[in-house]
C-alpha cells in the first residue's frame, strides 16, 4: 500500500514538476516574445510611479497583453525596482523585456517634447518640436526669437510637463560674448553671469539643462569640455608645429573655424597658416580683422573697410606679425584638431571658389589668378540679385 501511494504520489510531484516546467517556459516565451503594439508610443514614467501604476498603464495602452507576466518577469530579472522617471519611446510590437529595459535603463527621455535653444553666429533660435512615435521623428510646434519676442504660448504649455527637455545647442564659431548674451536672453535660465568668458574657451556642443538652471552652470559645463578637447587636441599634435602651447593652439583654432565650414577642407586651411608662420610671413586673415573691429561683440554686417585692414590692433593680422593674443571665437572639435595636425602642404594662399569651399595655391601669381576668378563670381551674383 505504502509503495502505491509513494508511487503515486512520485507521479503526481514528476507531472507537477513538468507543468511547472512548461509554464515557466511558457512565461518566460511571453515575457521575451513581440508584444501587442501595432505602433510605436511615447510612455511616461511618473516620479515615484510603482511597478503595479507603469504595469496597469502599459496593459491599459496596449503595450502589454499581460500584466501579471510582466510583474513576475521584472521581479525575476531585478529590474522592478529600477524604473526611471521619464518619457520614452517604446518601439512598435516591443517586448515585455524590451519595454523593461527601456523605461529602467535610464539617461536622456527619449520621447515627448523638446525645447531647444540654438545659439549661432547670427541669431539665437528657439525651437519648441514633439516627437512623432510612429515616424520616430520631430515635429516642429514653433519657432521664435527669444532676444526679440516673447515665449510662444505652446512654450507656456509644455514648459511644466514632466516630459518636455529643454536643450542649449551651440554652434561653432560663435565668440564667448554672443554666448553669454543668449543664455542670459533665455527666459527660462537664472542669468547669474555678467563677464564674458574668455574667448575660446566654451565648447560647441549640445547641452541639456532644467528649467532655472543657473547660466553659470552651463558655462562651466562648456568649459570643462572645451579643456578636455583642447587636451588631447595638445597631447596628440604634431612635431614640429609652430605653436608654443595649447593657447597658441586655440587661437589658430579659432581661426580656422572662422575661415571655412567645410570640415574637410579644415586640415588644409590649417597647412596654409602653419606654412605662413613658418615662413615667417603674416596670416593676412579677414575674420581676424573683423575681430578686432567689433571684439567679438555681434556680427559686422559689411564688407571690411581699407582703413581697418590698416588699422593698428592686436587681432589685424594684416599688420601684426604671427598669430593675435586670443582666439576670435569659440572652435569646435574638427578646428582644434585640425590646428595640430594640418596636412602636409607647400600651400600659402586660399581664396574662396563660389561653391562653398576655397582654391589652394602655393604662389602669388595662381593665387591672383584664382582671386580674379572670384571676383567675376561675386560680380555675376551681384547682378543676379
Amino acid at each position: 500500500m505504502w509503495r502505491h501511494i509513494a508511487a503515486n504520489f512520485l507521479t503526481f510531484f514528476t507531472v507537477a514538476l513538468f507543468l511547472l516546467a512548461g509554464a515557466v517556459g511558457w512565461g518566460t516565451k511571453q515575457y521575451r516574445d513581440p508584444g501587442p503594439l501595432a505602433q510605436a508610443i511615447c510612455f511616461q514614467v511618473p516620479s515615484g510611479a510603482s511597478m503595479s501604476r507603469v504595469t496597469d498603464t502599459l496593459v491599459a495602452q496596449g503595450a502589454v497583453s499581460n500584466g501579471t507576466i510582466l510583474r513576475i518577469g521584472a521581479d525575476y530579472s531585478e529590474t522592478s525596482g529600477l524604473l526611471k522617471a521619464g518619457s520614452f519611446l517604446v518601439p512598435e510590437a516591443a517586448s515585455m523585456e524590451q519595454i523593461m529595459d527601456i523605461i529602467t535603463r535610464g539617461g536622456a527621455n527619449s520621447c515627448g517634447t523638446e525645447v531647444i535653444y540654438r545659439i549661432g553666429v547670427n541669431q539665437l533660435q528657439g525651437v519648441v518640436r514633439e516627437l512623432d512615435p510612429a515616424t520616430n521623428r520631430f515635429v516642429e510646434r514653433a519657432s521664435f526669437d527669444p532676444l526679440s519676442q516673447d515665449d510662444p504660448a505652446i512654450y507656456t504649455e509644455v514648459r511644466t510637463q514632466a516630459d518636455t527637455r529643454f536643450r542649449v545647442v551651440l554652434a561653432e564659431g560663435v565668440t564667448s560674448w554672443q554666448v553669454l548674451n543668449a543664455l542670459r536672453g533665455i527666459s527660462t535660465l537664472d542669468a547669474d553671469v555678467t563677464e564674458t568668458p574668455p574667448e575660446g574657451s566654451l565648447a560647441p556642443a549640445s547641452y541639456e539643462f532644467t528649467p532655472g538652471a543657473p547660466v553659470s552652470a552651463i558655462l562651466a559645463q562648456m568649459t570643462a569640455r572645451q579643456n578636455d578637447t583642447i587636451a588631447t587636441a595638445w597631447a596628440n599634435r604634431q612635431d614640429g608645429l609652430p605653436l608654443d602651447s595649447p593657447a597658441e593652439m586655440l587661437v589658430l583654432a579659432s581661426i580656422i573655424e572662422k575661415e571655412t565650414s567645410e570640415i574637410d577642407e579644415r586640415r588644409q586651411v590649417a597647412s596654409v597658416f602653419v606654412n605662413r608662420l613658418r615662413q615667417g610671413m603674416r596670416l593676412q586673415t579677414d575674420p581676424t580683422v573683423i575681430y578686432g573691429v567689433t571684439r567679438g561683440q555681434g556680427v559686422l554686417g559689411r564688407g571690411i573697410r581699407q582703413s581697418e585692414l590698416r588699422d593698428d590692433n592686436p587681432w589685424n593680422t594684416y599688420v601684426i606679425d604671427g598669430l593675435p593674443p586670443t582666439p576670435i571665437a569659440n572652435p569646435g572639435q574638427a578646428s582644434i584638431a585640425a590646428a595640430v595636425n594640418p596636412d602636409e602642404t607647400d600651400y600659402i594662399f586660399f581664396v574662396a571658389n563660389g561653391t562653398g569651399g576655397h582654391t589652394f595655391t602655393t604662389n602669388l601669381a595662381d593665387h591672383n589668378r584664382a582671386v580674379a576668378i572670384w571676383r567675376r563670381i561675386e560680380a555675376e551674383r551681384e547682378s543676379n540679385q
